[in-house]
Protein backbone atom coordinates (compact mmCIF):
# COMPACT_ATOMS: atom_id res chain seq x y z
CA UNK A 1 0.00 0.00 0.00
CA UNK A 2 1.36 3.34 -0.62
CA UNK A 3 -0.85 6.37 0.87
CA UNK A 4 -0.48 9.24 -1.52
CA UNK A 5 -2.66 11.63 0.35
CA UNK A 6 -4.37 12.63 3.84
CA UNK A 7 -7.47 13.86 4.30
CA UNK A 8 -9.44 14.66 7.70
CA UNK A 9 -12.79 15.01 7.91
CA UNK A 10 -15.05 17.13 10.81
CA UNK A 11 -18.47 16.79 11.15
CA UNK A 12 -19.59 19.93 11.88
CA UNK A 13 -22.81 22.33 13.10
CA UNK A 14 -21.43 25.74 11.22
CA UNK A 15 -18.84 24.76 7.81
CA UNK A 16 -19.04 28.02 6.75
CA UNK A 17 -17.17 29.44 10.43
CA UNK A 18 -14.78 26.54 10.08
CA UNK A 19 -13.53 27.24 6.56
CA UNK A 20 -13.77 31.47 7.57
CA UNK A 21 -10.70 30.09 10.52
CA UNK A 22 -9.04 27.97 8.11
CA UNK A 23 -9.07 29.85 5.21
CA UNK A 24 -8.28 32.71 6.90
CA UNK A 25 -5.82 31.79 10.27
CA UNK A 26 -3.94 29.34 8.60
CA UNK A 27 -3.79 29.93 4.83
CA UNK A 28 -5.98 26.71 3.59
CA UNK A 29 -8.00 27.59 0.24
CA UNK A 30 -11.73 26.48 -1.16
CA UNK A 31 -11.97 23.84 -3.27
CA UNK A 32 -15.55 22.73 -3.51
CA UNK A 33 -17.82 24.42 -1.39
CA UNK A 34 -21.51 22.65 -1.66
CA UNK A 35 -24.39 22.51 0.62
CA UNK A 36 -23.71 20.35 3.82
CA UNK A 37 -19.85 19.57 2.19
CA UNK A 38 -16.72 21.99 2.31
CA UNK A 39 -13.34 21.07 0.71
CA UNK A 40 -10.16 22.83 1.95
CA UNK A 41 -6.61 22.23 0.36
CA UNK A 42 -3.17 23.99 0.65
CA UNK A 43 -0.21 23.99 -1.71
CA UNK A 44 2.34 22.64 1.02
CA UNK A 45 2.11 18.87 3.23
CA UNK A 46 -0.94 19.46 5.36
CA UNK A 47 -3.56 17.28 4.58
CA UNK A 48 -6.22 18.19 3.13
CA UNK A 49 -9.87 19.22 5.04
CA UNK A 50 -13.45 18.17 4.49
CA UNK A 51 -15.84 19.79 6.83
CA UNK A 52 -19.19 18.35 7.14
CA UNK A 53 -22.59 19.41 8.02
CA UNK A 54 -23.95 17.30 10.87
CA UNK A 55 -26.98 15.02 9.67
CA UNK A 56 -29.58 16.10 12.62
CA UNK A 57 -31.83 13.21 11.01
CA UNK A 58 -29.20 11.32 12.88
CA UNK A 59 -28.13 10.82 16.69
CA UNK A 60 -25.33 12.48 17.58
CA UNK A 61 -21.96 10.26 18.55
CA UNK A 62 -19.99 10.83 21.57
CA UNK A 63 -16.50 11.41 20.02
CA UNK A 64 -13.08 12.58 21.27
CA UNK A 65 -12.19 15.77 21.34
CA UNK A 66 -10.78 16.73 17.95
CA UNK A 67 -7.00 17.78 17.65
CA UNK A 68 -5.08 18.49 14.36
CA UNK A 69 -1.97 18.91 14.64
CA UNK A 70 -0.04 20.74 11.70
CA UNK A 71 4.57 20.80 12.20
CA UNK A 72 5.67 24.15 10.89
CA UNK A 73 8.64 26.29 10.55
CA UNK A 74 8.64 30.49 11.54
CA UNK A 75 6.38 29.28 14.82
CA UNK A 76 6.99 32.36 16.18
CA UNK A 77 6.28 34.33 13.25
CA UNK A 78 3.16 33.04 12.64
CA UNK A 79 2.08 33.24 16.23
CA UNK A 80 2.63 37.16 16.55
CA UNK A 81 0.38 37.24 12.51
CA UNK A 82 -2.02 35.41 14.43
CA UNK A 83 -2.03 37.36 17.64
CA UNK A 84 -2.32 41.00 15.88
CA UNK A 85 -4.88 39.30 13.36
CA UNK A 86 -6.80 38.47 16.45
CA UNK A 87 -7.31 34.79 16.03
CA UNK A 88 -8.93 32.80 18.65
CA UNK A 89 -5.71 31.28 20.44
CA UNK A 90 -6.40 29.30 23.37
CA UNK A 91 -2.81 28.24 23.94
CA UNK A 92 -0.39 30.90 24.24
CA UNK A 93 2.97 29.87 22.86
CA UNK A 94 5.12 28.02 24.47
CA UNK A 95 8.06 25.56 24.84
CA UNK A 96 8.52 21.93 26.14
CA UNK A 97 11.40 20.75 27.86
CA UNK A 98 12.08 18.32 24.55
CA UNK A 99 12.12 21.36 22.36
CA UNK A 100 9.08 21.17 20.95
CA UNK A 101 7.13 24.81 20.16
CA UNK A 102 3.44 24.60 20.64
CA UNK A 103 0.41 27.11 19.80
CA UNK A 104 -3.17 25.90 19.74
CA UNK A 105 -5.72 28.05 18.27
CA UNK A 106 -9.84 26.49 18.61
CA UNK A 107 -12.25 27.23 15.37
CA UNK A 108 -15.75 27.97 15.68
CA UNK A 109 -16.85 24.38 15.89
CA UNK A 110 -14.39 23.44 18.70
CA UNK A 111 -11.66 21.75 16.60
CA UNK A 112 -8.63 22.46 18.08
CA UNK A 113 -5.33 23.00 15.89
CA UNK A 114 -1.45 22.86 17.33
CA UNK A 115 0.98 24.27 15.44
CA UNK A 116 4.30 22.47 16.40
CA UNK A 117 8.07 23.49 15.42
CA UNK A 118 11.21 21.82 17.23
CA UNK A 119 13.32 24.26 17.86
CA UNK A 120 16.94 22.82 19.87
CA UNK A 121 16.49 23.69 23.37
CA UNK A 122 17.70 27.59 23.76
CA UNK A 123 16.47 28.56 20.54
CA UNK A 124 14.43 31.79 19.97
CA UNK A 125 15.82 33.46 22.93
CA UNK A 126 13.28 35.75 24.74
CA UNK A 127 10.38 34.31 24.35
CA UNK A 128 8.77 31.77 26.47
Amino acid sequence: MNIVASTIVFTVDDPAGSRGFFTTCLGFREVLDIPDLTWLSRDDAAADLLLRRCDLERPRERTAQPVVSFAVTGLVEEYERLRAAGAPITGRLRRSPWGEWLVRLTDPNGIVVELTEWIAPGGHPGVD
